[in-house]
């Protein structure tokens, strides 16, 4: 009967890179440690490395998207009251013609 692969979830791989990514202990060790090969703690470390400045860019462009959405509605509000203003000016002034 074949063994079957061990599923490892996301929250496992990301405790795996972290801590290759500390480096307090050689590769081998974690791979012991964590019972996966060494050849996915190398891959796992890597693709935190690369993947690290993309989760902190969105951060950065999800709130600046929010803020201008935010400012963008509020500019919207102020527009509708001005024209309704103006249009109310407009009234009175036709009044005095």
């Amino acid at each position: 009967m074949a063994k079957r692969r061990r599923v490892i979830g996301a929250k496992e791989k990301a405790k795996v890179a972290l801590a290759a990514v500390k480096e307090q202990k050689t590769a081998r060790e974690l791979s012991t440690h964590f019972k996966v090969h060494i050849t996915q703690v190398g891959a796992w470390k890597k693709k935190l490395i690369e993947a690290a400045p993309e989760i902190f860019e969105r951060d950065y462009k999800g709130s600046r998207e929010q803020e201008f959405k935010q400012r963008e509605s509020e500019l919207y509000e102020e527009i509708g009251r001005l024209k309704m203003e103006l249009e109310w000016v407009k009234k009175k002034a036709a009044t005095f013609d």
